[in-house]
């Protein structure tokens, strides 16, 4: 056995069953190796795709997600999904091939120090000296992954290793690091402040991020907001954890978020901060929420609490653990008051907002103006999708209309937020089906971020991954022109993408359906079309360019 076939080994040991990436000579020991294995490989079209679509694997399964690529611009290409994984806390294991041992540092051809140039956003990063070492090392990389606040770890695979003999291959049963010890079980003492002060609020909330989905918390957390009466808002991660609908959630907060749940936040004497960042997408100005509030931050990672808010009661564990224990308290504050206050601001803004659609609407049907009204199409679309769908914002204005207007009921909401990666949704999209196909997955993109990675559509045809994809096309880099509007006089430099490339063309190129829709009375007619349409279909989706997220 050499090192590539105990890295295979490895894999097979931690349940692996897909690895996502792009071969290249200093890979190519490992991949041969994986022909031996059940573990099925996927070629994406450019590596930083393969982080994505692992991406999209993990938060859908649950799983590490795994990737492998080639040593110099192979492994530079994949910096950006790294970036992503790490901002969003996605657990990802990144196999990097190396040239030979003894040429490092000899600038030689497609050498590039990729543990180095990776450091500041991976949890951690090996490079293998040793093929002994392997199995400590992929047992090591799994688990630092995958606990605590999780996030991607770099194994960085001179050529030479995965050639090397390992003389006994062991995997070891448990880990021990002494530099490593996350934190799960939530402080006793604070704890029972927590649940103290619950008593004395008068109107507490729970604001839910991403923390809450990569701990599985969402049942024992909205459990908690029912049984205790207290209202609940999401920062743009936390999408998903209450059901849109759910009588106890007010909306997301931030500069996108919903008017009536950043007046909840701002009106609340007591915040419970669980799973989020305190980051300026959702907290603008982060002293507001410490002002005449009790501040309870809840996060597995230390490192977050108090880094731009300072906590009142902090709370360092796993969101399931703590939020078990607080099931098991008895707090007997009546804050029916503070809900019937927050469901009228609640039930104000949603009219609002369904009266601005039905506006825009008769609007452009009255004009026949050549394209839809985004926010309208997207609700629509949300609410003819299966119960447990999977919806994949790429990133711009299509990412703040889905946010605010897609209604969720039991399924998901993945885009990338901590980072915001244009080109996400696609090779995310890949991923997510790959990990339930029969689950209905589609993804949601701007004709900009589309097209830095619309070469995935040749992955998810060759290996049958029948995802189904939207491009609301208004011709321009609409957020970056919205902000030019809005900031800097419609000084717009550099934001028209014109109108390429042809999409019904380019679907005939891959093989696949196509729709498209350019005007409001046939929104209907072409979103059952889509939606029912057994096999992958794009449609493209004409939108007002002057259309304000």
């Amino acid at each position: 056995m050499n090192g590539a076939d105990a890295i295979v080994r490895c894999l097979e040991k931690e349940g692996v069953k897909y690895v996502f990436g792009y071969p290249g000579v200093a890979i190519a020991p490992f991949y041969d190796s994986i022909l031996e294995s059940d573990i099925h490989t996927i070629l994406v079209r450019q590596e930083q795709c393969a982080a994505h679509a692992a991406s999209g694997y993990t938060r859908i399964t649950g799983k590490t997600g795994v990737v492998a690529v080639t040593s110099g611009p192979g492994a530079e290409n994949l910096i950006t999904g790294i970036a992503t994984a790490f901002a969003d806390s996605i657990p990802m294991v990144c196999l990097t091939g190396q040239v030979d041992s003894h040429q490092v540092g000899g600038d030689v051809f497609q050498e590039a120090d990729i543990s180095g140039a990776v450091e500041s956003f991976v949890k951690y990063s090996y490079i293998v000296r040793d093929a002994k070492e392997l199995p400590r090392v992929v047992r090591e990389a799994f688990h630092i992954a995958g606990t605590g606040r999780p996030g991607p770890v770099l194994i960085d695979l001179p050529c030479d290793i995965q050639l090397q003999e390992v003389p006994k291959f062991e995997y070891p049963e448990k880990v021990s690091m002494r530099t490593y010890k996350p934190t799960v079980e939530g402080h006793a003492v604070q704890i029972r402040k927590v649940t103290s002060e619950l008593l004395k609020a008068k109107r507490p909330i729970l604001c839910v991020g991403g923390g809450v989905h990569l701990s599985h918390a969402q049942k024992e957390v909205c459990e908690f907001a029912h049984r205790y009466g207290i209202p609940a808002v999401c920062t743009m991660m936390g999408l998903g954890v209450f059901p849109t609908e759910d009588p106890m959630f007010y909306g997301m907060v931030g500069n996108n978020g919903q008017k009536y749940g950043n007046r909840a936040m701002n009106e609340a004497d007591m915040i419970l901060m669980v799973g989020a960042r305190v980051a300026d997408r959702s907290i603008s100005q982060p002293d507001l929420i410490t002002e005449n509030k009790v501040l309870v931050h809840i996060d597995v990672d230390p490192a977050e609490i108090g880094k731009n808010a300072g906590a009142s009661i902090p709370l360092v564990g796993d969101i399931r653990h703590v939020f078990r224990k607080f099931l098991e308290a008895e707090p007997a504050a009546d804050y029916s008051e503070w809900t019937s206050r927050l469901d009228a601001l609640r039930t104000e803004g949603k009219n609002a907002r369904l009266n601005k659609h039905r506006e825009a609407e008769e609007r452009d049907l009255r004009e026949k103006n050549p394209w839809v009204n985004a926010a309208s199409f997207l609700r629509r679309l949300s609410l003819k999708m299966e119960d447990n769908a999977v919806y994949l914002a790429d990133v711009g204005q299509n990412q703040l209309w889905s946010c605010a207007n897609v209604v969720i009921r039991n399924g998901r909401l993945l885009t990338s937020g901590g980072m915001g990666t244009m080109g996400y949704a696609v090779p995310a999209a890949m991923g997510a089906k790959l990990a339930d196909p029969k689950r209905q997955v589609i993804a949601v993109c701007g004709d900009g971020g589309f097209q830095m990675t619309m070469m995935e559509l040749a992955t998810m045809k060759q290996y049958g991954i029948q995802a189904k994809v939207i491009v609301l096309k208004n011709r321009t880099l609409g957020l970056v022109h919205q902000y030019k509007n809005l900031n800097l006089e419609d000084s717009f430099s550099i934001v028209d993408l014109g109108d390429y490339p042809n999409l019904e063309m380019l679907t005939r190129a891959y093989d696949m359906h196509f729709i498209l829709l350019k005007d409001t009375e046939k929104m209907e007619e072409s979103i059952d079309r889509f939606l029912q349409d057994p096999d992958s279909v794009l449609m493209e989706v004409d939108v007002n360019p002057d259309e304000l997220a």
